[in-house]
């Protein structure tokens, strides 16, 4: 996790990300606040929780959602194109933070940029690890020919599919809509516009074991797709969704994520409304063999 030094809207990504809204007052510290209590949360529930401190300058406002710029695999670490280029600059701040990990193989796609195709980590990517499945939606920060070529170097079966707000705009990110954990899948078929598609997405999900378990483009605009599962130091199944997508949820809802994993539920409004991603986007894991 990266505890922001300048927390702020970001002028260079808001055209792709329709959840981002400005907000009057000091919302950096704010931020910071939420962010801290966070990570004790995580802590609290005994996730171990390695928290890079960013720095004011070069001035990089949404450094609070890490998990765009890198993903971790085994003995792997993957570099993403990043669309805005202050977030390119994030990237550099965590390639030198990474080192002390000693990962042997570099995946680097960040040449793409120069041609502008851009592939935001596990904001494009949801991964099924398990099954090796790699659902993305395309968008501007998604591009369908690099989905497929990450899927090939990584040995994932790439699913594709296009994905639409109320208004019609592409969602920006495949996490805000959909979240794959242990025995279940939360998706919001609502927002893929195409029937075949649709039907493709929910077919996949189901023949790879999973429960799907609906939510509404209500729900999704509350950030009820951005969920992320752990396991603790006791080897417990933690799901984390901000306190606004869970009070979204219906009872039911709860009850079939419950089944599987048990749910913490921090409470980041300004990170929400400002940042334009929730607790998932806050989380880069580190998967080490």
């Amino acid at each position: 996790m990266v505890r922001p030094a300048a927390f702020a809207f970001n002028e260079e990504t808001s055209d792709s990300n329709a959840f981002q809204q400005r907000l009057d007052g000091d919302v950096a510290e704010r931020a910071v606040e939420e962010f801290d209590s966070y990570a004790s949360m995580l802590r609290s529930n005994g996730i171990m929780v390695d928290v890079l401190q960013d720095t004011p300058k070069p001035s990089t406002p949404d450094s609070i959602f890490p998990n765009n710029c890198f993903s971790t695999h085994g003995d792997t670490l993957v570099l993403y194109p990043m669309c805005a280029p202050n977030r390119r600059l994030e990237r550099e701040k965590l390639r030198a933070a990474l080192e002390k990990y000693n990962f042997t193989r570099l995946v680097d796609l960040t040449a793409f940029e120069s041609v502008n195709k851009f592939l935001e980590g596990t904001g494009s990517l949801v991964l099924d690890r398990e099954n090796l499945i790699a659902y993305a939606c395309i968008s501007p920060r998604t591009d369908a020919g690099l989905v497929e070529q990450w899927a090939d170097t990584m040995g994932y079966t790439p699913v594709m599919f296009s994905a639409s707000d109320f208004g019609g705009t592409a969602i920006y990110h495949t996490n805000v809509m959909m979240h794959v954990g242990s025995g279940y899948a939360v998706v919001c078929l609502d927002a893929v516009d195409d029937a075949a598609q649709r039907n493709m997405l929910s077919d996949t999900i189901s023949k790879s074991g999973k429960e799907i378990v609906l939510i509404s483009m209500e729900q999704m605009n509350q950030f009820a797709g951005n969920m992320l599962q752990m396991h603790n130091d006791k080897g417990e199944d933690l799901l984390v969704m901000s306190r606004s997508a869970l009070m979204s949820l219906t009872r039911l809802q709860i009850e079939a994520l419950e089944k599987y994993t048990r749910i913490l539920a921090p409470e980041i409004p300004i990170i929400e409304t400002v940042g334009g991603g929730s607790a998932r986007c806050m989380i880069a894991e580190i998967f080490q063999d």
